[in-house]
């Protein structure tokens, strides 16, 4: 599926529903962790989805692939701040929320790994590379593509042709 605005990204939806969640825990009235400690996790928290942002509207594959790794460690970064503060005195009413934040964060960090896999393994050089020309040539070789994968699906399932490499 292609996506033209960073806001339909499930991966970007996810790493808001996760800052909602730092945020509904550090300003809470209950919260009773030090300014550095919620400046630190509320700043990592914004960063995955600003990069993912940043990177989706660079119109480059490389400088996607950068902020993508760039929101994952910011996702990581949350995720061990979350096991710090789980593991603090004073905090154990936040368990709870603690343990549904870092299974987010988790989620953050599985799909962008996910989506970045998928963009080293492609040709695409990102938008600002693209021209009427590459376009038609990359369209062209999708659809040659599903093309033979039908004829590969129609043939027998012990054809040889079929599972070709195997």
């Amino acid at each position: 599926m292609t996506y033209s605005r960073f806001e339909d990204l499930p991966v970007w939806q996810k790493s808001i529903q996760l800052a909602d969640g730092i945020y509904d825990m550090t300003e809470s009235r209950d919260w009773r962790g030090s300014r550095s400690l919620r400046d630190q996790i509320e700043r990592a928290t914004l960063s995955v989805s600003n990069n993912i942002a940043e990177g989706f509207e660079r119109g480059t594959t490389n400088e996607l692939l950068m902020f993508i790794y760039i929101a994952r460690g910011s996702a990581g970064e949350v995720r061990s701040m979350l096991c710090f503060i789980e593991r603090r005195k004073g905090y154990s009413h936040f368990k709870s929320q603690i343990s549904d934040l870092k299974s987010i964060a988790e989620s953050c960090s599985r799909q962008l790994r996910g989506w970045a896999d998928h963009l080293q393994n492609s040709d695409i050089k990102g938008q600002r590379h693209l021209n009427e020309k590459s376009k038609k040539h990359y369209q062209a070789d999708k659809k040659a593509e599903e093309f033979k994968r039908e004829l590969q699906n129609r043939l027998p399932p012990n054809h040889p042709l079929r599972n070709p490499g195997q």
